[in-house]
């Protein structure tokens, strides 16, 4: 039980009971740390209550007059109940805490983080600014115990490390003891846009003869170190899982007759005994993700690959089970590139739990709400199978985002539970780990990007356990934060900011990270022929909207106009609106905080953000509003149109300067591994080049062959 007597002449007494494990330790700390030098008194106590069928990480708050009990179903629920108790310290509603019962509403909590452990074992990320600066930044304590502690006071509790062969640098194989990985290493070499999208090019022969050791240390070191990792995870609750993609061998090619290719005798025996090595090194690792991907030929049938990853990853977990029998190894097989019912017939002697993991999103969570992609694998689904939701953040990498409507949203319409396991959220083309971008940062360790955006992350781990709670909580969070702000203003400014990307990116799709970038109305510069950058206004006219978002794209609002046909669907126009709306409602909300942001570095921050993601929305509202125009005198040749995009454009061709001028003033430009370098400053001559084009146009140009954008096709039946 934790109690809490509020009479102000007691001090703060602090008990943990034995029961709550590390999870209470963490808990006990952080109420310490949040009572400290604010007189708090109290008598606390924290234990738990195991009571036949209480759900896993709940618990209960108790009032009685001026004493607080908070009874844990599990040590994790009296952590999250302790945490309960530091953050109503933090934001001084202690005194009026209501008795209540909680639990989770989405089970499993999770992040997903590319992790770039050495130049020789990649992740997809790693030809990256962010990642190339992260690699020594994974190897050290101090970002662990940041970042984890972090992941728990947001009520995460699921670590998914991806990479594309992680096993050289985490484990020890005796039939191959050449491929274990001493030190940590990273390439002096300059990356660049040039890697190959599948990863297949991730490590060059220049990549390893220019080299730097970032870190000295031996493998039994390593082990020891990510052993030590998933027991501080532990202790906050949280479950490591690493993701694999297939086929690769980075660290091991070569090595004992080693290779990539699938039908190597050698290379199945390698895998087989990495991941028993996995499972038996690791005894608190959770589980481990698996893929059919882009490792392997497109166009292989579903069955071969599936025999090979029973044979490799499904024979291995069960060889290391042969001495742990009772220990439950959760394999998260992804449907990318195969089809279920060659997975379940591949895997039907699984012995432990065996999900499935879907792009729920695709590349873009901020979006709509009630995505439509996994509709078919929900009807189709086998019965008594669920699957995780990969939340893929690759719209905001810069930019802080706050709307807890959106995010409470889109998890109420997340799948029940009894077919969704949980999810986990993250990007592929930016790297979570420390933040690289900033131009003007403060003395000494960067901070976190869970630090810099701990608002977004807050919003999506709270409102995931509780959706229930108000927006008014995270309000007295924000004035927690920054007591001398406004924080209705700063709260208003951060949402109505956070609505310019989920608005475009409905409009004008590109279902994967490297088709759209909304930060920079850009794609890969190799991404198609001819085609890829920056997204010219022929392109908006040309595009289509996101399916299952109800928007109409260009071509389908032009003809249901000439044709004088009703209007089904939101209109561009309307989209063009509601980004006016949005930059018009931060802007006003702003003004109250510049003041407040003088004195207040992080606040200025903010300010900031929500400045540039304004002037943002406004250069998209004017770039739909130039498109549509033009399409119109495509359509009429009427001369009225015509003057109306060129007027709208040179609108959206300043308002674009005005957000290069306040974005590149506080980020540096920055190379991603899946959309190429960004410079949004020099990009400023492309939107220049919208009005060449708009003044060139010539009626009939705009062609309409009747094509769309179809669903993601990563499920098949």
């Amino acid at each position: 039980m934790l109690f809490a007597g509020l009479a102000p002449a007691a001090p703060l007494q602090l008990t943990n009971d034995p029961s709550t494990e590390g999870l209470g330790k963490f808990a006990a700390a952080e109420i310490q740390r949040e009572a400290k030098g604010k007189g708090t008194a109290a008598r606390i106590s924290i234990t738990v209550e195991k009571k036949p069928k209480a759900f896993p990480q709940s618990y209960r708050i108790e009032r009685e007059g001026d004493r607080i009990r908070v009874i844990g179903a599990d040590a994790a629920g009296a952590m999250y109940g302790g945490l309960e108790i530091a953050e109503a310290i933090r934001i001084g509603t202690l005194d009026s805490l209501k008795s209540s019962e909680n639990k989770p509403h989405i089970e499993k909590r999770g992040i997903k983080f590319n992790i770039p452990l050495d130049l020789r074992t990649p992740s997809y990320t790693d030809c990256s600014d962010a990642a190339q600066a992260n690699i020594p930044e994974v190897w050290e304590r101090e970002f662990w115990i940041d970042y984890l502690d972090a992941m728990a006071r947001h009520r995460y509790n699921v670590l998914s490390l991806w990479s594309l062969h992680p096993f050289p640098s985490m484990v020890k194989v005796p039939e191959f003891p050449e491929v274990a990985l001493n030190d940590v290493w990273r390439t002096k070499a300059k990356v660049d846009d040039t890697f190959s999208m599948a990863g297949t090019d991730m490590v060059r022969p220049e990549m390893l003869a220019d080299h730097e050791v970032v870190k000295k240390i031996t493998m039994d070191e390593k082990i020891e170190f990510w052993r030590w990792v998933m027991q501080q995870a532990a202790d906050r609750g949280i479950r490591i899982y690493v993701f694999t993609w297939n086929v690769f061998t980075y660290g091991a090619e070569g090595k004992h007759g080693i290779t990539d290719d699938m039908g190597n005798d050698i290379t199945k025996a390698y895998f087989r005994a990495s991941v028993r090595e996995m499972v038996k090194t690791y005894p608190l690792l959770g589980g481990m993700g698996i893929t059919a991907g882009e490792g392997m030929p497109h166009d292989m049938d579903s069955k071969v690959k599936e025999k090979w990853l029973w044979d490799t990853y499904g024979e291995g977990v069960r060889d290391a089970l042969k001495v742990e029998p009772k220990r439950d190894f959760n394999l998260i097989h992804r449907f990318h590139w195969t089809a279920q019912s060659e997975i379940l017939d591949a895997f039907k002697d699984y012995p432990c739990t065996f999900d499935f993991s879907f792009k729920y999103s695709v590349a873009h969570m901020y979006s709509i709400t009630r995505p439509t992609f996994i509709r078919p694998l929900l009807d189709g689904i086998a019965p008594g199978r669920r699957t995780w939701l990969t939340v893929r953040n690759d719209d905001i990498y810069t930019f802080r985002f706050g709307d807890p409507a959106y995010a409470r949203e889109y998890i109420l319409n997340m799948p029940p539970r009894e077919k969704c396991a949980g999810f986990y959220m993250g990007p592929d083309g930016y790297c979570w780990g420390r933040e690289f971008l900033d131009r003007h940062p403060a003395p000494g360790k960067r901070p976190l990007v869970m630090e810099k955006q701990w608002y977004s992350f807050a919003l999506w781990g709270r409102l995931a356990y509780d959706p229930s709670l108000p927006d008014s909580h995270f309000e007295r969070l924000l004035a927690a934060k920054h007591p001398t702000a406004a924080s209705a203003s700063l709260f208003t400014a951060l949402q109505s900011a956070s609505q310019v990307m989920p608005l475009i990116t409905r409009f004008f799709w590109g279902d994967i990270d490297l088709k759209w970038f909304p930060e920079a109305c850009w794609s890969h510069p190799r991404r198609k022929e001819g085609e890829g950058g920056f997204y010219t206004v022929s392109h908006f006219m040309e595009g289509s909207a996101m399916p299952g978002a109800e928007v109409m794209c260009i071509r389908d609002w032009r003809k249901r106009l000439v044709s004088r046909e009703p209007m089904l669907e939101t209109t561009p126009l309307e989209i063009a609106e509601g980004l006016k709306g949005a930059a018009a409602q931060t802007f006003a909300s702003l003004e109250t905080l510049r003041e407040s942001a003088k004195a207040d570095s992080e606040l200025q921050k903010n300010v900031h953000d929500c400045e540039a993601l304004a002037w943002l929305g406004r250069y998209y509202a004017a770039k739909i509003r130039g498109a549509c125009a033009l399409a119109l005198f495509d359509a009429r040749s009427d001369p009225f149109e015509h003057a109306a995009a060129i007027r709208h454009l040179n609108k959206a061709l300043s308002h674009w300067k005005h957000y290069a001028a306040i974005r590149d003033a506080n980020y540096d430009p920055a190379l991603y591994n899946r959309l190429g370098y960004v410079d949004i400053t020099a990009i400023t001559d492309r939107v220049a080049a919208d009005l060449e084009i708009a003044r060139d146009w010539k009626p009939g140009r705009l062609k309409d062959d009747g094509k769309r954008s179809g669903a993601e096709k990563g499920f098949r039946e």
